[in-house]
């Protein structure tokens, strides 16, 4: 049975190719929650195109799922932007980001699994990463300076909050038949324990 293979894109429109590549890949990967089970071979299905024209933006797998990640990680950092901006002050902001964060992650479990579990991860590293946390660290230091959070080092407050969020939403998503309670119940406990906001 013959392919079905796409029209070549106009000249100069190959950077449009690599977008609809890394869609794709974003949404198999969805699918997947497991990097190491995407194949180019099966991207370039979805994509109706040549195996050879993926390697033509991605050198390999490992590329293509950075890229994939990054650009998951650039909506969830951009949720929580646009949660944070209609808050009334520090302390809803950050909350409204970490909520809106936590639903972003509980809607896209299978990138969100990839995106904290990932081998590419451990083989490559993911700095873009870094923005989440400097948003975090900008938050809490919002709600201290604002005085509705004790004073402390900022860093390692948001840290702590960081690695309790990941932690409840990588179990809910490993461990979906636990008696959770409900999230936000759950974060809230984090954001009065670790941060110190009063409810």
């Amino acid at each position: 049975m013959e392919e079905t293979r796409r029209r070549p894109n106009a000249r100069g429109r190959g950077e449009l190719l690599r977008e609809e590549i890394v869609t794709a890949a974003v949404r198999m990967l969805d699918e997947l929650a497991d990097d190491e089970a995407l194949s180019l071979r099966a991207v370039a299905r979805e994509v109706s195109i040549a195996a050879t024209s993926v390697y033509l933006h991605f050198p390999d797998r490992d590329a293509l799922v950075l890229a994939a990640m990054q650009r998951c990680h650039e909506e969830l950092v951009g949720v929580g932007d646009e949660a944070a901006a209609t808050a009334s002050g520090p302390a809803d902001a950050l909350r409204a980001r970490i909520l809106a964060q936590a639903a972003w992650a509980q809607e896209h479990s299978g990138l969100y699994k990839v995106l904290h579990e990932s081998k590419v991860h451990r083989r490559l590293g993911m700095p873009f990463k870094e923005v989440m946390v400097a948003r975090t660290v900008e938050a809490v230091q919002a709600c201290m300076d604002a005085g509705v959070a004790p004073a402390d080092d900022a860093t390692t407050v948001a840290i702590d909050l960081r690695t309790a969020v990941n932690g409840m939403l990588a179990q809910r998503i490993n461990e979906p038949d636990l008696p959770w309670p409900p999230a936000i119940e759950q974060l809230d406990r984090f954001l009065a324990k670790l941060v110190g906001l009063r409810q």
